[in-house]
């Protein structure tokens, strides 16, 4: 396990200035958007100078995405001195900040100002390039300070979209065990138990983190860095990413190529994972004999067919998602036995998936808590078209190769 200085309290600015000195960190690049710069990162400046630390700043303006474009920024302002990168700021900030560091051979130190995301503490830089929305490994930070009154007057959606990216953790787990049983996925039962047990102090909580106690607020933020460590521990995002994750990397980047606004990841998560807990709590009527049926039945499409479908719904960015999911597009034409050996597994194992099934809360459970604390629970509150809504649910499984629920039940849907 990788384990790094963690820091939520009051006093977030004493801790990061007592690290530095202990540590040596005498030189720093601090990156901020022009909200964090106000509400936090002018005072970490002015602590730093306080020391006669070596400062550079980089305030990003405009609604700041972790693409070329800022990503670009934080480069030019590094300069050939050897610098501490400190990402104030929520995801987007922290993942610019991470990649950047991790590029340029030096570390970053992480001070949240929201509890709006769980990718803190990961290694992985979710990044748009060339319109696709992909997970670029880089590093974890070398220690984390989060100054809890700026947590706790976060704004609300900010809030929000944290709780939202944490309960997406109930669909996303039941899909890395799911891909385990059924794709010889890597699986680690104790990191997935741990995962589980951060989104259930969160769910318990939920309405204290919808009043924005300091207890709760802690508790969400707790969570969202354990969720991180899961992920830095496994050394990939499966603990934390299934196809809730999957539907809403596809929203941001349809709102990305249109230019226009896009609501929070987590926002978007919250409600993909109602939608995903509504296929599981489907998954639950079926019985054995109802599965074999369906199977015998169903007629897969062929490659062809399928790469058509992924031409047409993700246009040029289309190729790479063909390559990345050629070991399934493979099954459809049955080059061998594959597709087989997958029908026959699913229908021996089929306790195992219903087991699975039953650890996804009811959807109506989900958007109770959702609900509790100020979360969107419909696509129509993300500004999402019904075409949207199933252009996404539909066809998002394609963005990754994992095998999700939304794979399993193209072999066992009757449409």
């Amino acid at each position: 396990m990788i384990r790094f200085p963690i820091y939520i309290g009051d006093d977030a600015i004493t801790a990061l200035l007592e690290f530095c000195r202990t540590q040596t960190h005498n030189a720093f690049l601090l990156v901020a958007d022009e909200n964090t710069w106000e509400v936090l990162g002018r005072r970490v400046a002015g602590a730093l100078e306080g020391t006669g630390a070596d400062l550079v700043t980089a305030v990003l303006r405009g609604e700041v995405v972790a693409d070329a474009r800022y990503l670009t920024e934080v480069m030019v302002a590094a300069d050939r001195h050897e610098r501490t990168f400190i990402a104030v700021g929520s995801g987007t900030i922290t993942d610019i900040t991470r990649l950047v560091s991790h590029r340029t051979r030096t570390s970053f130190i992480s001070m949240p100002t929201a509890p709006s995301v769980d990718g803190f503490a990961s290694i992985g830089a979710p990044v748009v390039l060339r319109g696709v929305k992909q997970t670029v490994i880089a590093h974890p930070p070398i220690a984390i300070f989060g100054d809890l009154p700026t947590l706790r007057a976060a704004p609300a959606e900010l809030i929000a979209a944290g709780f939202g990216d944490m309960i997406g953790k109930f669909t996303s787990l039941a899909d890395w065990r799911l891909g385990a049983l059924l794709w010889d996925e890597p699986y680690d039962r104790a990191i997935a138990d741990r995962a589980r047990a951060a989104v259930r102090a969160c769910t318990d909580r939920a309405e204290a983190i919808g009043s924005r106690s300091d207890e709760a607020i802690l508790s969400l933020m707790e969570g969202l860095i354990e969720s991180g460590l899961c992920m830095l521990d496994f050394g990939a995002s499966r603990p934390a990413s299934g196809a809730e994750h999957h539907c809403s990397h596809c929203w941001e980047m349809r709102h990305l190529a249109e230019g226009s606004s896009a609501t929070l990841h987590g926002a978007k998560v919250g409600v993909a994972t109602i939608m995903v807990a509504e296929r599981y709590e489907q998954l639950r009527t079926l019985d054995r004999d109802e599965v074999v049926r369906r199977l015998r039945a169903v007629d897969p499409p062929s490659r062809a067919d399928e790469v058509e479908t992924i031409r047409r719904v993700y246009g040029p960015i289309a190729e790479s998602i063909i390559g990345v999911q050629s070991a399934f597009l493979n099954l459809a034409d049955r080059v061998d036995d594959s597709l087989d050996a997958l029908f026959s597994r699913i229908v021996e194992r089929w306790d195992e998936i219903l087991e699975i099934a039953a650890t996804v809360p009811p959807p109506e459970r989900i958007r109770e808590w959702l609900t509790a604390v100020g979360a969107p629970i419909t696509t129509a509150e993300l500004d999402l078209s019904d075409e949207e809504r199933d252009t996404a649910f539909r066809h998002s499984h394609y963005l990754r190769d994992r095998f999700t629920i939304r794979k399993l039940e193209r072999y066992l849907d009757e449409e």
